[in-house]
């Protein structure tokens, strides 16, 4: 080989690295949040120097207004940060007319907060009516998903909709338009797996769907009536090599599921009852839920088996657990504050609880619909109406700092995102990007 084919070979070579870096997007980057509770779905972060104090006055870096209210949390892809809302029917009690009621996609710079696109999509079906339980959380609960690709937003009865990351709208599919017999609207995010997009559309057509995440269509289906009052979001956890299960929990039993087929491989009966609205959490070898109605609590189980594991594969089962916020884990104990605003931890091993600590949050009904996430050793819990509470994720309680925006009266329902050393906090009105100037400064370089 010559000299001059030697250096033209190692050119061709470095352009087509450089391409590839530039035109693959890179899943596995840490400073990504690109679904719900981040990567994995564990709502942890693995940077470091994010703030635990901010104000109107401190750590702001900008706060971009809505278009209307919601309670999906934001996802962050890059430089872009995403989130729904919707606008029109619902917004005033007695409103019928469907074609008020509009659901929004937004595309938002990290740096500014400047709004990059916005699509509207208009209702498919009628929704549920407003009021109750839906007054409380809206149409737009649930966050969006993306693959750096795509980003892919389920709408309700209005189905799963993808646009590519310049806000063209791709392919829309329905998931069924039926509604649960409390009719309080539907609340579980899309997950990606693979080539699919994975839907818990249990009040929509008590099934879980896997989409075709090029095309939307509908590759596989898993009906079950059970899936009634199912709000959470499924898991995907590893099991073997690169093999992955699908967790969920359901009104008296935990599942886990095969993500390439829908399969049911193993079930567990559950001591929750009534309505599960937290997602599980699982570590290498156990899957824990919680919820439940009238009376929430919490269970361990052992992950895999085959068919009925109930009397093999439940470790523990508590009467203290979480009505709607869903709960990490860290270290072998599960963090969580309750819809009441009391902060507990848990020893996953065992269920015993460790601690619980009241926080004093005042507010009406219930204080706390977001689950807790984390990120260097801290917690942060986001309270409806009385700011976000930072705590060391230790056996021992102890609060770093609480944290509110005065001039915001409205509602923060949504888990924070954690990316690049921002924390992105959502109101009914506002977007929020949180963070210091000195780390803003470095991520800018």
């Amino acid at each position: 080989m010559t000299k001059q084919t030697h250096q033209r070979n190692l050119v061709v070579a470095l352009c087509n690295a450089v391409l590839l870096s530039v035109c693959v997007a890179n899943p596995s980057r840490a400073d990504n949040w690109p679904q719900f509770r981040g990567l994995g779905g564990a709502g942890i972060s693995t940077e470091k120097e994010f703030p635990t104090q901010w104000s109107e006055s401190q750590n702001l870096k900008w706060k971009t207004p809505l278009p209307g209210p919601g309670s999906s949390s934001p996802i962050v892809w890059g430089d872009r940060v995403f989130i729904t809302c919707y606008t029109g029917y619902g917004m005033e009690r007695g409103d019928s007319d469907i074609a008020q009621l509009k659901r929004h996609l937004l595309c938002i710079g990290r740096k500014d907060g400047a709004i990059i696109w916005q699509q509207t999509v208009d209702s498919a079906a009628r929704e549920d009516n407003y009021g109750g339980y839906i007054a409380e959380h809206g149409y737009a609960s649930h966050t969006p998903a993306t693959d750096g690709q795509r980003v892919y937003a389920f709408f309700g009865k209005s189905g799963v909709v993808a646009f590519d990351m310049e806000g063209k709208k791709l392919w829309q599919t329905s998931v069924g338009t039926m509604s649960g017999n409390r009719r309080w609207g539907s609340a579980a995010s899309p997950i990606l797996h693979k080539d699919f997009v994975i839907v818990n559309a249990a009040d929509e057509g008590r099934a879980i769907y896997g989409l075709d995440k090029a095309t939307g269509k509908v590759v596989w289906k898993a009906p079950a009536n059970r899936l009634e009052l199912t709000y959470g979001t499924p898991l995907l956890a590893a099991i073997q090599g690169d093999k992955q299960e699908l967790l969920i929990a359901v009104p008296g039993e935990v599942w886990g599921l095969n993500p390439d087929t829908g399969k049911l491989v193993w079930y567990a009966q559950s001591p929750l009852d009534g309505n599960i609205a937290p997602s599980v959490v699982a570590d290498a070898d156990n899957v824990y839920a919680f919820g439940g109605f009238p009376r929430t609590g919490s269970v361990g189980m052992k992950r895999n088996g085959r068919n009925d594991v109930s009397t093999t594969n439940v470790l523990w089962s508590s009467g203290t657990g979480s009505y709607v916020p869903t709960p990490v884990l860290s270290d072998g104990h599960l963090y969580w504050v309750d819809d009441r605003g009391t902060a507990y931890c848990m020893e996953a091993k065992t269920g015993k609880v460790v601690f619980s600590q009241a926080l004093q949050i005042r507010g009406r009904g219930k204080v706390c619909y977001a689950g807790t996430v984390m990120a260097d050793g801290r917690l942060y819990s986001v309270t409806r109406t009385g700011g976000t509470v930072v705590w060391a994720a230790k056996p021992e309680f102890r609060e770093i700092a609480r944290n509110q925006f005065q001039s915001d009266a409205s509602d923060f329902n949504p888990s924070p995102a954690l990316s690049g050393g921002a924390v992105f906090l959502r109101s009914n009105k506002f977007l929020y990007c949180v963070q210091t100037q000195q780390t803003a400064d470095r991520t800018q370089q």
